[in-house]
């Protein structure tokens, strides 16, 4: 089968890829369970390319319940090396209004006890996440939005909160103080383990409202949120089209080498059973 090398999910609003050609659906299971969906590949600007709705179909996982590990580790079983993501997201600050379209370049992790990490099970490895987004991809998006006639802020700090419910407004101001742009409550955990998979990463922030803190908040409504939503998912699909067919053949940043230095365990310790769970991920580092 011809590999994938591009995969792109998609969060709350955006459910599939309208400019998907040549659709096909593979359901993936993996070591760590099944991902949140079938995924379906096609085409996208004459490339191939594997569509994953992080909350599955018709919207069913809450973030918590997200098996994030398997959604990665399937990207990584169908080849890929480039993840576009996409997720609604809360302002935390005045100048970033709905609509806006924001490119981190940094997270605050505040959830707890997710699984963040393919590690463990007698297999240390520590990876640099000092950077957590690619280089790379980030400045292709930005042009993509450009392109697109759009606005996209370039750089930024996501906090990723636990959720389901939304922050209190004790919790917004103190985010706020701590200079944090946008809030969600998905995509730390992706972007960490798309480093361990040497995959590259970026996401597409895309604000629905300003989060609690701000004095219009009351004033928003489900219907507003949903329009919202909506007209984010159209512009999320025109960016990562022209993303998709801007990305050159081969990457030339560092992602795809993140694993090389960072395997603390001496090879022969590591147990038979990790190896074969992780083989997608370190297979080529304890051959």
């Amino acid at each position: 089968m011809e590999p994938v090398r591009i995969g792109i999910i998609g969060g709350s609003g955006l459910y599939e890829m309208k400019e998907l050609t040549e659709r096909r659906e593979i359901a993936v299971d993996t070591p760590f369970g099944p991902p949140s969906d079938s995924l379906v590949t096609g085409r996208i600007a004459g490339r191939k390319v594997a569509f994953l709705a992080r909350h599955g179909r018709g919207h069913r996982i809450i973030p918590s319940e997200i098996n994030f590990r398997a959604n990665i580790y399937a990207m990584k079983m169908l080849g890929v090396e480039r993840i576009l993501s996409a997720s609604a997201v809360g302002s935390l600050k005045e100048e970033l209004a709905p609509l806006d379209i924001v490119l981190p370049d940094q997270f605050v992790d505040r959830t707890r006890g997710r699984a963040s990490t393919f590690f463990g099970n007698g297999l240390a490895a520590h990876i640099n996440f000092a950077d957590p987004v690619c280089p790379e991809l980030l400045e292709l998006v930005h042009r993509a939005a450009l392109e697109a006639g759009l606005r996209a802020v370039k750089g930024g700090t996501y906090l990723c909160m636990e959720g389901p419910a939304f922050s209190t407004r004790a919790e917004s101001n103190l985010y706020r103080s701590w200079g944090m742009d946008v809030i969600g409550m998905t995509n730390l955990q992706e972007a960490k383990l798309a480093r361990e998979a040497e995959i590259c990463y970026v996401t597409l922030a895309l604000v629905t409202d300003y989060d609690c803190w701000h004095e219009a908040h009351e004033t928003v409504t489900v219907e507003m949120i949903v329009r919202n939503l909506e007209q984010n998912a159209r512009n999320a699909q025109a960016i990562i089209a022209r993303t998709v067919a801007l990305l050159p053949e081969e990457r030339a940043c560092r992602c795809g080498q993140a694993l090389a230095h960072a395997i603390i365990t001496d090879r022969s310790r590591v147990p038979d059973e990790t190896r074969r769970k992780l083989a997608h991920i370190v297979g080529r580092y304890l051959e």
